[in-house]
């Protein structure tokens, strides 16, 4: 029989969804190393929270997360709440003894994420940031590729993630909702919520970036604050671009944005070698597009391979070859590796130190725009957890 692993969910927005979903999922279709059980759920607002438990089927609520994470039958905390919630209660977490999983970006900028490394690695506790698109079956296979060194030296990694839901000047800041466009909640904008799953999947497929060159816009300089009815600066970057260098030599080029009309949520990436070229776009996510340069002459070209056979990363516990699975598969199959890997005693990447050197790199991204110079990266250094 397995052992009972008790979940403490922090949030029930979009993210609390895909995560719960995860939860019930992951046990019914891989061979995970726990029963997960949804103990309990917390968020504020004790009418909605109740609705959302019950329609999950969380055991019992909390509307204050200290009385969750103090809780003796509360194995795994889940952070799932706003960016500057993040931080407190994952090292609140750690020192009470519980696994720890969070969503990104870790912390609204690198020291909030520093400490919450020290944290969990001086509790001793399984870890993880929910940077889901390394659990695309496609950039999976893609990582095992890059790895195996069939592109060759690489010389170009770039990536764009585009959307264009705050265009309208009439769209206020701040609140359940739009605390996205709120600084004092958010960190940043598109940096940090959208440059960073970039940052995140190029790091992981790409080693470190070393030096970057930034730029960031605001487009619309002030907006209503939904919790106070006044009109304030905006803080957050509407859109921000950087080039950078990766330490393995190769260039980068990124960009986000929420201005680009008529892409909702387009983020594409391709990595060029000396061998051979490599691009995923999450609308086509079930794709790997391919280019070697090794292929015979006459049929050299791209080649568009369909990530669905058995053989592929994750497709053999879904259906059968030639149907496609989606976007919230990805959470299923990063919290059956977690399950896994803290059966081990281990953490599953990313990690909350694979979440730190994002921030890291995302706080470069902001200095380097703010001072119209190139700003080194910090590296962090490993830790054996």
């Amino acid at each position: 029989m397995k052992k009972r692993l008790n979940i403490g969910l922090v949030g029930y927005g979009f993210m609390g969804r895909t995560h719960s979903n995860a939860f019930l999922q992951a046990p019914r279709f891989f061979d995970v190393s726990y029963e997960p059980v949804l103990k309990a759920v917390c968020a504020r607002n004790a009418d909605r929270v109740r609705a959302f438990a019950a329609n999950w089927g969380y055991e019992s609520v909390e509307t204050d997360w200290r009385a969750l994470v103090a809780r003796k039958d509360i194995d795994l905390v889940d952070i799932a709440s706003p960016n500057d919630t993040h931080a407190e209660i994952a090292v609140a977490a750690a020192r009470a003894g519980k696994m720890v999983m969070c969503e990104k970006p870790l912390g609204r900028n690198a020291s909030e994420a520093e400490s919450m490394v020290a944290a969990v690695e001086a509790a001793k506790v399984p870890n993880s940031v929910w940077y889901n698109y390394r659990r695309v079956p496609a950039v999976t296979m893609l990582k095992g590729i890059v790895d195996k060194g069939t592109l060759g030296r690489i010389f170009h990694y770039r990536a764009q993630f585009l959307q264009d839901w705050t265009i309208s000047k009439d769209l206020p800041q701040g609140g359940e909702g739009l605390w996205r466009l709120d600084v004092a909640v958010a960190g940043s904008g598109v940096t940090g919520d959208l440059l960073a799953h970039c940052i995140d999947t190029a790091l992981w497929l790409n080693g470190s970036l070393t030096s970057v060159s930034a730029m960031t816009e605001t487009f619309i300089k002030e907006r209503k604050h939904t919790l106070t009815g006044h009109l304030q600066p905006v803080g957050i970057d509407d859109a921000s671009a950087f080039l950078g260098r990766f330490q393995n030599g190769s260039l980068a080029l990124f960009e986000a944005t929420r201005y680009a009309r008529g892409h909702k949520a387009l983020y594409t990436l391709e990595i060029n070698g000396e061998h051979a070229s490599a691009r995923w776009d999450l609308h086509d996510l079930h794709r790997l597009q391919w280019f070697d340069h090794r292929d015979d002459g006459p049929l050299r070209g791209w080649r568009s391979v369909h990530v669905t056979d058995g053989e592929h990363p994750y497709m053999a516990r879904w259906w059968v070859p030639g149907l496609q699975i989606g976007y919230e598969h990805t959470f299923i199959h990063q919290f059956a590796d977690f399950l896994d890997a803290a059966a081990k005693g281990q953490s599953a990447q990313p990690t909350f130190r694979d979440g730190l050197a994002t921030d890291l790199v995302t706080d470069a991204v902001l200095k380097s725009a703010r001072s119209g110079q190139w700003e080194h990266v910090a590296i962090t250094q490993q830790a054996e957890v």
